[in-house]
């Protein structure tokens, strides 16, 4: 079924204990499509700047992404983040970050994008991911990502946004944020009290886990022993489940359970190098492979 997603494509500066990565292909719509791709076709509603490299086009052309809804701006810059990462590889600090055409408008939905009813908002301002949304009164399933910037300065927008939204994507943080709740389990229970049906709380390299209005799934991480660059892990591990979830069209709990396992394997690819260029690298059927492994890995016996 057809998948959308709005959100950054970014240049991103990157700091870690493994190298340093200079003006390399980023951003939260970037991670997620290229993600999503190995399931489903992702249709892309995002804004560059004039500034944006030919080489990361390219790079996005590699998967199986839509880009008619990407537009390059003239007279904008495109979004930037510079950010460096501690030994734990857990922790980071933003040094710098602009904005640029991620302040302005969203370019408009083109007509044939209109049929998509897998509606995904990536990491974005609220006010976009609202007025995208509000785009798409045919969808089957809306989900919408967040960041502690938005939380400290668009409160609420994005209340509003979350009282019509059937899922939210967040880290263990950002729901402590939040709710202003130190247990994240009652911080995912007070999130669905604002409408999502369901909330997904990312954990880092200790998994994540499903608050539904069904029941709940705890997952852990895939084992990694080559860590390099965790920027886009948690957007990839969302357009991994999305685009499960566009594929099966299954929205059970169990559905979720599967999707989140993928999404969990793509994210562990993901991370074992800079930008996207592992996900370069692979085809679905090593997504399977590491799926297989990691099944066995969290079958608990009798």
């Amino acid at each position: 079924m057809p998948l959308i997603v709005t959100g950054s494509i970014g240049i991103d500066s990157i700091q870690a204990p493994t190298g340093d990565a200079d003006d390399v292909l980023g951003g939260s719509c970037t991670h997620f499509a290229a993600a999503a791709s190995f399931f489903t076709k992702a249709r892309i509603v995002a804004a560059v700047g004039d500034d944006f490299p030919e080489h990361h086009l390219a790079t996005m052309e590699q998967f199986n992404v839509d880009l008619a809804g990407l537009e390059k701006r003239a007279g904008s810059k495109t979004f930037r983040w510079r950010g460096k990462y501690h030994e734990n590889m857990n922790d980071r600090d933003t040094l710098e970050v602009d904005l640029n055409v991620l302040a302005e408008a969203l370019p408009p939905v083109p007509e044939d994008y209109k049929n998509s009813q897998y509606v995904f908002l990536a990491n974005t301002h609220p006010a976009a991911q609202l007025d995208m949304l509000n785009q798409f009164p045919g969808r089957r399933l809306s989900i919408a990502d967040t960041m502690d910037l938005w939380i400290e300065t668009e409160r609420e927008s994005l209340l509003e946004l979350l009282s019509k939204i059937d899922g939210l994507v967040l880290n263990d943080s950002e729901a402590i944020m939040l709710t202003e709740d130190s247990n994240t389990v009652r911080a995912a229970d007070r999130i669905l009290e604002t409408g999502p049906k369901f909330v997904v709380v990312k954990k880092g390299e200790h998994g994540a886990f499903l608050v539904h209005q069904d029941g709940h799934v705890v997952l852990p991480a895939f084992p990694a022993r080559n860590v390099v660059d965790p920027t886009g892990a948690g957007d990839s591990f969302a357009g991994g489940m999305m685009g499960c979830l566009a594929a099966t069209g299954d929205l059970s709990i169990d559905g979720l359970r599967q999707a989140m396992a993928y999404g969990t394997i793509v994210a562990s690819f993901n991370i074992e190098s800079f930008s996207l260029t592992r996900l370069t690298e692979i085809e679905r059927g090593h997504i399977d492979e590491r799926l297989e492994q990691f099944r066995q890995m969290t079958v608990i016996g009798a």
